[in-house]
């Protein structure tokens, strides 16, 4: 899997930290990641709705000194990412937390340089939101991702 990061950018950096299960893999993604000057968390989340989900990311990224209280920038940069990933779980629906849809996400949260190609890019942010959606049925889930990217 860290083979796959060979030739990936940021938001396949955090999309592949959000998927892993596993310690160890986790901790070469990590490695990997520190090596390209990205800087990584992970957390979870089990709600679809809206404000509960950026208010998770929101505070996971600042606890772990992704962006800044002090940076409007910063800040609403991961807004926008984390915004644009819940469109890729959603279907296009920003929030489903009225539909008798539940969630289990694990959200991961890059930020360094979009590719490393273009180092003179400055720093960006992605938010990948993995997991499972589904109605409030156990057993009926289905996997579900998202990914946004955002410039600060």
């Amino acid at each position: 899997m860290i083979a796959a990061l060979a030739g990936g950018g940021l938001g396949s950096v955090a999309v592949l930290y959000a998927f892993s299960r596993d310690e160890e893999l986790d901790g070469a993604i990590r490695r990997e990641a520190a090596r390209r000057d990205i800087r990584l968390m992970k957390g979870h989340v089990g709600s679809m709705q809206t404000q509960k989900v950026i208010a998770a990311v929101e505070t996971g990224a600042k606890r772990e000194g992704l962006v800044s209280d002090a940076s409007y920038r910063e800040e609403h940069a991961l807004y926008h990412a984390t915004v644009e990933a819940l469109h890729g779980v959603g279907r296009g629906q920003l929030g489903l937390g009225e539909v008798l849809r539940t969630a289990g996400l694990t959200f991961a949260v890059a930020r360094g340089p979009r590719s490393r190609r273009f180092p003179e890019d400055g720093k960006w942010l992605a938010v990948a939101l993995y997991g499972t959606i589904g109605a409030p049925v156990r057993g009926f889930e289905h996997e579900t991702l998202g990914l946004g990217i955002n410039h600060i």
